[in-house]
């Protein structure tokens, strides 16, 4: 239906149509303030036809057979633009019914306003109302109709063709990542941990350059493997939310991190874009933890609040004040995905020691 709000040109033509039938019923130079009131009244009422189509449609019916029955034969402007409006709104059974109520109405009115016999009244009901005006009104609302469910069908179909070909070239981009870089990487990282278990076999030093390469090979395979999983998720698949943060604290107790985790307040299914970040920073901090913190416990904790959702995660590591970690590509990650929500971050030692991660992620709704 049309929009809900009375613009500017909704009390123009509202206005203007009440001036017409006023200057038309004047000069037929007749007294009566209630049939000048319908009048009034039958224009006045097209101000609320976008948002009340047929109450407005029956409202201007009877305002017509009113004045119609005062004995002023002006023609039913106003309820011609109402039927335009009701069947530009869809309600085509209800333009119908009303339309021949009118026709049948309106040679009793005339006969109540005065007419000497049938035939005249008919011929008052016709000046009032035109046949051939009605069906032309109803036609260009309803042409009007069809011609906004195209438009509005052609830009559906131009989005989802927008969004398969995003999808395609995703999942495209995603394919070449993996034949290209996974297989080098995968390589880089076999030779250089063989290479540093060759050697502590044998009770040789390891060259700081070789474990450097070996770290750098972990972590890149783990940013690629993140990457990759990014870019191969779409709408039709669950997105990982707040009921898979479980399945990340078991996967930290598993690699040997006594991990606990709390939540506090009901889920209130948050919009799918939160759940998806609260995801993110749970497994972004635990891997953190586990990988360069060396902590031997964390702690999640989740808190639901009526326009938050709130993620905190504590560890015991040997970050302190005085010897902060250096901020990675996992945090910025972090703070990108929480400001791109409008929340707020927090990432610092701890002033006891180890690392806390706190953020506040609003829920759609929310202040």
């Amino acid at each position: 239906m049309g929009a809900r709000r009375v613009g500017v040109w909704d009390v123009v033509i509202g206005v203007g149509v009440a001036a017409i039938l006023v200057v038309s019923g004047a000069a037929e130079h007749r007294p009566g303030a209630l049939a000048y009131t319908l009048l009034a009244a039958g224009g006045l009422a097209l101000v609320a036809r976008r948002w009340q189509p047929v109450p407005v449609l029956i409202a201007t019916g009877l305002c017509a057979a009113g004045y119609q029955a005062a004995g002023f034969d002006v023609f039913a402007v106003a309820y011609l633009v109402a039927v335009y409006a009701a069947m530009r709104a869809g309600h085509r059974v209800a333009t119908a019914a009303v339309s021949v109520a009118m026709l049948a109405g309106l040679p009793l009115a005339a006969l109540a306003g005065g007419s000497a016999d049938a035939a005249a009244a008919m011929a008052r009901a016709r000046g009032v109302l035109e046949l051939a005006w009605l069906i032309a009104a109803a036609a260009a609302g309803e042409a009007l109709r069809q011609a906004e469910r195209r438009a509005d069908a052609a830009e559906r179909t131009r989005e989802e063709a927008a969004r398969r070909r995003a999808d395609e070239e995703r999942l495209h981009i995603a394919r070449e990542l993996h034949d290209t870089l996974t297989h080098q990487i995968s390589v880089i990282k076999v030779q250089a941990e063989a290479a540093v278990h060759l050697a502590q076999k044998r009770g040789e030093p390891v060259p700081p350059a070789l474990l450097a390469i070996r770290d750098a090979g972990r972590e890149a395979a783990r940013e690629l493997r993140t990457t990759l999983e990014a870019l191969r998720e779409d709408d039709t698949a669950p997105p990982p939310g707040l009921d898979r943060i479980p399945d990340l604290v078991e996967r930290a107790r598993a690699a040997g991190l006594d991990a606990h985790l709390a939540v506090d307040g009901e889920p209130t299914s948050p919009a799918g874009v939160v759940e998806r970040t609260a995801y993110r920073i749970v497994q972004e901090a635990l891997t953190n933890v586990t990988r360069h913190a060396a902590a031997s416990s964390a702690s999640v904790r989740i808190s639901c609040r009526p326009h938050f959702v709130v993620v905190e995660v504590d560890d015991d590591g040997t970050a302190t004040p005085d010897r902060p970690p250096v901020p990675g590509v996992g945090l910025l990650g972090m703070r990108e995905r929480v400001t791109a929500l409008g929340g707020r971050l927090r990432a610092e030692p701890r002033p006891g020691g180890g690392f806390t991660v706190r953020a506040e992620l609003p829920v759609d709704g929310g202040p």
